[in-house]
C-alpha cells in the first residue's frame, strides 16, 4: 500500500515538475547559454593587454587577437542567418580590425547585434535557414553560435593561462 501511494505521489509530481520548466521558452535556454560566454569574452578581451593581443602559442593557431575578431565575426554571421538577414562574410572583421580597442569594439557591436536575434519569440526561430549549405532551424543557428563561442572562449582561456592571467570563468564572484 506505502509504495502505491509512493509511486502515485512520484507519478503526479512530473508533470508538476515539467510545468516549472516550461516557463522558459527555447529562445530563453538558448540566450542564457549565450549570456554566459558572451560576459567571459567580453571580459577576456578587456582584461588581455594589448601587447599579448598578437601571442599565438604555435605558429599554425590564431592570435588572440585574431580569436576576438573571429569570434566577432561569426557572432554577426551566425545572428543574421538567425534574423533571417543577409549576413556578413565570417572573417569580415578577423581581416579588418587589428587593434585591441578595434578588435573590442568589434565584439560590443556583434554582441549588441546578437543582442536583437536573441530576443526572437520560439515561432520567429521555427524556420528554416541555410547554415553551411544544411536546412536548420534559426533556433538551431542561436545555438549554434553560443556553441561556437564557448569552443572559442575555451581557446582564450588556455591563452590567458599560458600567459599567467586568470580567465573570467575562473575568477571568484562577488
Amino acid at each position: 500500500m506505502l509504495k502505491r501511494l509512493l509511486a502515485m505521489l512520484c507519478t503526479a509530481a512530473v508533470p508538476a515538475l515539467a510545468q516549472g520548466s516550461a516557463a522558459s521558452s527555447n529562445v530563453d535556454n538558448a540566450r542564457m547559454l549565450w549570456n554566459d560566454v558572451r560576459g567571459y569574452l567580453t571580459e577576456a578581451a578587456a582584461d588581455v593587454p594589448e601587447n599579448l593581443y598578437s601571442f599565438r602559442p604555435t605558429p599554425d593557431v590564431r592570435t588572440f587577437g585574431e580569436l576576438i575578431g573571429h569570434i566577432a565575426g561569426s557572432q554577426k554571421m551566425f545572428c543574421a542567418i538567425a534574423l533571417g538577414e543577409k549576413p556578413t562574410e565570417e572573417d569580415a572583421v578577423e581581416k579588418t580590425a587589428k587593434t585591441k580597442a578595434a578588435l573590442v569594439a568589434a565584439l560590443k557591436e556583434s554582441n549588441d547585434y546578437c543582442a536583437r536575434a536573441y530576443k526572437q519569440t520560439d515561432a520567429a526561430t521555427k524556420p528554416m535557414v541555410d547554415v553551411f549549405g544544411q536546412q536548420r532551424s534559426r533556433l538551431f543557428v542561436l545555438l549554434e553560435n553560443a556553441t561556437h563561442d564557448n569552443e572559442h572562449y575555451g581557446n582564450i582561456v588556455t591563452y590567458m593561462r599560458m600567459n599567467k592571467m586568470v580567465p573570467p570563468s575562473s575568477k571568484p564572484r562577488k
